[in-house]
């Protein structure tokens, strides 16, 4: 669990407990491989080891101090942890550091961080954000989160370092192949949620300022894409503010008695700031967006 007063990762044990029990739904065998424990973000595992019983038991097993991670300390560590094969994963910091830690122990394994100047610095979403993803084929494993200044990157699960086949040396540059002008350094978007991974797809949205009021039609429109997830290829995009042509461009057309009304969309962002589930059965995702903040509407 998080403990905010001590601005530290703190993981708690129970001496003498008893093996967990297996579940049939949820996270499986003791681990949390995604943000929502699963694909379905059912949020949920059968380990019954901690229970109504036994709860005031609890002891810190061991803390994890994050305050020098980043320039500052973090005031606002929100990341859910991940683990796998006994390898606990999460961002941390104001930088939105990556660190690997022994589960059991608490030790540090690997710490990764990246420098962005400028761009880091004017991101909408900044610290630590909300954690990061885990994919494997079961040969090799893979953390992919999203930097304060709207990068993807891809890293050896067992080393920290970047995938040199993803994207460009691990990194692939969001602000690139998003079907608009982006500036690198002062375009308004970024994320603070963790992509999903979704078999070999990995799926990133986007945010912006929080309560923020786009300046001009210009403004960063918060898209969905997907990428490969060995490659950094992007394999598609979702326009949540649809251009000409495309299904929803009219949310009001003309009516008998009003032939010459309709309402387009025109300075509307609709940030995708979080990928909620992924459906299996139906291959499908389920994104929650910001409201579309300062809606032009125009008579044609």
């Amino acid at each position: 669990m998080r403990t905010l007063a001590n601005w530290s990762v703190t993981i708690c044990l129970l001496a003498g407990a008893s093996l967990p029990a297996i579940g049939q739904t949820g996270a499986k065998d003791g681990e949390w491989r995604s943000y929502g424990g699963d694909l379905g973000s059912t949020r949920y595992s059968a380990l019954d080891q901690i229970n109504a019983g036994n709860f005031n038991q609890l002891e810190i097993a061991w803390r994890f101090k994050t305050d020098n991670l980043g320039p500052r300390r973090e005031f606002q560590l929100e990341a859910t942890p991940l683990v796998a094969r006994g390898v606990l994963y999460s961002t941390a910091g104001t930088r939105r550091a990556v660190v690997a830690l022994d589960a059991a122990t608490g030790e540090q394994l690997w710490v990764h961080s990246e420098r962005e100047g400028a761009r880091g610095a004017n991101a909408p979403r900044q610290l630590s954000g909300r954690g990061l993803a885990y994919w494997t084929d079961g040969r090799e494993e893979r953390i992919l989160y999203v930097t304060p200044g709207y990068r993807l990157i891809a890293l050896n699960a067992k080393t920290g370092v970047p995938v040199p086949g993803f994207g460009a040396n691990g990194v692939v540059d969001l602000k690139l192949d998003d079907d608009q002008q982006i500036d690198p350094i002062t375009g308004e978007v970024g994320l603070h949620a963790t992509p999903i991974v979704a078999r070999d797809v990995v799926i990133v949205g986007a945010a912006h300022r929080s309560g923020g009021v786009p300046k001009s039609k210009g403004n960063v429109k918060g898209y969905v894409r997907a990428f490969d997830v060995r490659t950094g290829k992007r394999l598609w995009i979702f326009h949540t503010i649809p251009k000409p042509g495309e299904f929803g461009i009219t949310i009001a057309g003309p009516t008998p008695a009003t032939p010459a009304c309709g309402v387009r969309f025109r300075w509307m962002k609709a940030s995708a700031w979080r990928i909620c589930r992924w459906s299996c059965r139906r291959a499908t995702t389920t994104e929650a967006t910001g409201r579309a903040t300062a809606c032009l509407a125009r008579l044609w």
